[in-house]
Parts: C-alpha cells; sequence; structure tokens
C-alpha cells in the first residue's frame, strides 16, 4: 500500500464546533469575530442548539457583527409564546418565522459554508447529524429544548435539542478535519440561582450535559472557553451584547498570546 494511500488528506484543513448554551450562544459570534480578525476561517462548521443558530446564520453570510445586531434587541417572550403544555411549556413557532425571515439559504447545498447541525431523535433515543436538504426545520429541532420546547417533528420525527446527547460537536467534524477550534459557551458553573420552574429546569438540563461535554473538549487542538460565560443564565437575553463582546475579548487575548497560531501554524491559517 502506497504511503498516500496509509496517510490520505482530510477533506477540511480547519473545523470550528459551536456548543449550544441558550443566549450564551451569542458569545460565539464575537468568537468568529476575532478569528476573522486574525484571517482564520473555518472550512466547515458543526453546531448545536444556539451554536447552530450562529453556525447557520454565519454560513449563510452574516458577519459576526450582523449576527449580534439580529439578536441585540429580541427578548425571549418576543420569540415564544405561552401556550397550553401538549409537549412543552412554549412554542418554537416565532422563533421558527425568525430565522424563515433572516436566513436567505433554504437548503444545506445553498450555504457559503458546509455545515453540520445536531439533534436528538425523541423517538429512538439517537443522535441525528443534518447536513442536506431543508436547513430551516434542523435548526429549529436542534434548539428545541426538551420540556420547554414543543419538539420539531421532521419527515414524522419528532427531534430535541441535540444538547441532550451532544452538546459540543467536536466529534461530529473529527474526522473530517487536520485541526479543530472547539467553543464552549457553557462552561460548568455551580452559581446562586432563584427557584423558579424554568430556572430549576434550565439548571438541572445544565448539569446534565457535563457528561457528554467532556470527551469532546479532550480532543479540540485549541479549545475556546470563557470561564465567564458562567455568569450568566440560559434566557438572559438582555445580556446579549455583554455575552457577544466577552466571546470577542477572551478570543482575541489567546490568539495575542499566540497560543493558537504555535498549534496551528502548520496548516497555513493566517495566509
Amino acid at each position: 500500500m502506497s504511503v498516500h494511500k496509509l496517510f490520505k488528506p482530510k477533506p477540511y484543513k480547519l473545523g470550528l464546533a459551536l456548543s449550544g448554551g441558550g443566549i450564551k450562544g451569542l458569545c460565539h459570534a464575537g468568537v468568529l469575530k476575532a478569528l476573522e480578525e486574525h484571517a482564520i476561517k473555518p472550512d466547515i462548521i458543526s453546531g448545536v442548539s444556539a451554536g447552530a443558530v450562529v453556525g447557520v446564520l454565519y454560513s449563510d453570510g452574516y458577519s459576526p457583527d450582523e449576527i449580534g445586531r439580529l439578536f441585540e434587541d429580541m427578548r425571549f417572550r418576543q420569540m415564544t409564546k405561552l401556550k397550553i403544555p401538549d409537549g412543552g411549556i412554549f412554542s418554537i413557532e416565532a422563533f421558527e418565522g425568525f430565522m424563515k425571515r433572516n436566513l436567505r439559504s433554504r437548503t444545506f447545498e445553498e450555504l457559503k459554508i458546509p455545515l453540520k447541525i445536531v439533534a436528538t431523535n425523541l423517538d429512538k433515543g439517537v443522535l441525528k447529524i443534518f447536513e442536506t436538504g431543508d436547513l430551516i426545520e434542523p435548526v429549529i429541532a436542534s434548539c428545541s429544548i426538551p420540556v420547554l420546547f414543543t419538539p420539531k417533528k421532521i419527515d414524522g420525527i419528532n427531534y430535541v435539542d441535540g444538547g441532550v446527547l451532544k452538546n459540543f460537536p467536536v466529534s461530529v467534524i473529527r474526522d473530517n478535519c487536520e485541526k479543530i477550534i472547539g467553543v464552549n459557551a457553557s462552561p460548568l458553573v455551580a452559581d446562586e440561582y432563584k427557584l423558579s420552574v424554568i430556572n430549576v429546569a434550565t439548571r438541572s438540563y445544565h448539569f446534565m450535559l457535563k457528561a457528554n461535554i467532556l470527551p469532546d473538549k479532550e480532543i479540540c487542538d485549541f479549545l475556546i472557553e470563557p470561564i465567564d460565560m458562567g455568569n450568566y443564565s440560559t434566557f438572559e437575553v438582555e445580556k446579549g451584547r455583554e455575552i457577544f463582546e466577552l466571546g470577542y475579548t477572551s478570543t482575541k487575548k489567546l490568539l495575542e498570546e499566540r497560543m493558537f497560531y504555535q498549534q496551528s501554524n502548520d496548516i497555513n491559517i493566517y495566509a
């Protein structure tokens, strides 16, 4: 067997994996802004929940600043509405309408950067990776937090938030990329909280994600995990601008310390 066949090059030089995290996922847009300023742009993106939202907008051609502005004035109650429970407390229909109005692409194939979106098949309890065909429904499925939102039905199958099984989708693209930047917007911090149905549900859900995040953190070539993100709650939408800036400044600091350059110079991502 030839050496070429033994060491077949991977299809993508640089991959970017974006975690879930609710409004904390806006830090992904700040991270992207800092990466762009250092001439770093991914060849493929994987995203789950909030990471899927930022990932799809970026792949669709939105700049990091444009993504930040899209959500800067959004309020959780404007994107969702209370309903009689039939699988979820809130409807996600308003958010789905928001995505339909703002996304230019309608299929994965139309995106400027290849994208993989992770959701959970609720009927069979397995991971589902969407990467072809219709774009909107997989994004909504990936964001449908169990109990809070009604599952998204696609082709007769109920899907919920991909974070249930894979909140940090590094392994989804690991075998296809020479290097991977992983951005975890949900560092595990046991902070103070107020007792309410939503706070207890989201806090419990947040802790549940710990087991499936750790293995993916280990296989990143470069991990960006702003620890101060633990100071924000999942639905603290009024803090969107702060969260964006935190992602930007923390990544900029890492890059200026040349940590990433030392690990990734061999793939010429600065060219």
